[in-house]
């Protein structure tokens, strides 16, 4: 027969093995919420765009100038990574590397974030007689120069993919199209892909696939 004195003690240790899990998983848990990423504040996003970025970009980054990039609806990571290139010289502008200087990670966030929570609005191509090899080139490339097609990776209604493409549906054909002959100038080079890409195509290929970009949906 067991004796309680010899019960006694599988008691205790069972009852110290619970309270060291316990301990444990409470442990994981706060570990795990102390690497959790601080959610953007969007008030402040939304001053630091009134402060530095209006003036280019409209107070909510819609439609302004066709010079200019639309940033409303733009992927908050793909904003992120342009003004951390802007601020490194990765990418070359005078004009946004100074604005992005003084600005911490945690601020390109916040106005990425900002910019990003705003629905942009659509575009419209303006030239009808490029239209149709625009949207060739852009839903299925150049195959005589081995240029992909647009919609591989900026997708067919042009949403991108969060983190690696940028959202090109509505965007000014003017802002695509200079940018385009940055790539291929090599004037940007913050993209190889893009680089490779631009420096097969034509002006007028540029300028059609631009145009069509403006206007899709």
């Amino acid at each position: 027969m067991t004796s309680l004195a010899t019960r006694a003690p599988r008691s205790l240790i069972g009852a110290s093995t619970v309270a060291l899990l316990a301990s444990l998983t409470m442990a994981q848990a706060f570990a795990a919420d102390a690497k959790a990423p601080a959610k953007p504040d969007l008030a402040r996003g939304q001053e630091i765009a009134t402060q530095a970025c209006v003036a280019c970009h409209t107070a909510d980054g819609s439609r302004g100038s066709p010079a200019n990039p639309i940033l409303a609806g733009q992927h908050a990571d793909y904003l992120t990574k342009q003004l951390l290139e802007f601020k490194s010289g990765k990418r070359a502008n005078p004009v946004m590397s100074g604005l992005a200087a003084p600005l911490t990670e945690a601020d390109m966030k916040n106005v990425a974030a900002f910019y990003a929570s705003k629905t942009a609005k659509p575009g419209a191509a303006k030239n009808k007689d490029t239209v149709l090899l625009g949207e060739k080139i852009y839903r299925g490339g150049i195959a005589a120069k081995q240029v992909p097609a647009c919609a591989g990776c900026h997708s067919p209604n042009g949403s991108g993919i969060p983190a690696q493409y940028p959202r090109l549906s509505g965007q000014h054909g003017d802002y695509v199209e200079a940018q385009m002959v940055a790539f291929r100038q090599g004037t940007r080079n913050n993209s190889t892909q893009m680089t490779t890409i631009a420096a097969k195509m034509s002006d007028k290929e540029i300028k059609a696939v631009s145009d069509y970009i403006a206007g899709l949906r």
